[in-house]
């Protein structure tokens, strides 16, 4: 996965009042096609590549959002991009999801999540 700045202007030359369309556009360049995150550990170390590009497409989130004013378009720009990608790395995205998802609790949080409950 290529740097989140290495082809960009720097940060100092943003465009003066367009933040979240700057940024989002800057997003969907460094997300490309998400090579590399398949088969990469969050287990083993703090910024693996999948780590990365799950914090991204969801700073991608914010900022379409912000763009557009819209929920909506924050969570349509992230399936644009999940769109081309590889079945087995969409496989590995997700898996990734999970794992923070069940580690941050969400599971707790769901009513009618437990069998019991049913």
């Amino acid at each position: 996965m290529r740097d989140l700045f290495s082809d960009s202007k720097s940060l100092s030359e943003r465009k003066v009042g367009d933040f979240s369309g700057y940024d989002a556009a800057l997003l969907i360049a460094a997300l490309g096609s998400l090579e590399g995150v398949q088969g990469s550990s969050w287990y083993e170390a703090p910024g693996a590549d999948v780590d990365v590009a799950m914090a991204r497409l969801c700073l991608l989130r914010r900022a379409k959002a912000g763009e557009e004013r819209s929920m909506n378009a924050g969570d349509g720009a992230v399936r644009g991009v999940l769109t081309g990608v590889d079945p087995d790395t969409l496989v590995w995205l997700l898996s990734r999801a999970v794992s923070y998802m069940d580690e941050a609790g969400f599971p707790d949080f769901v009513p009618g999540t437990r069998l019991e409950e049913d």
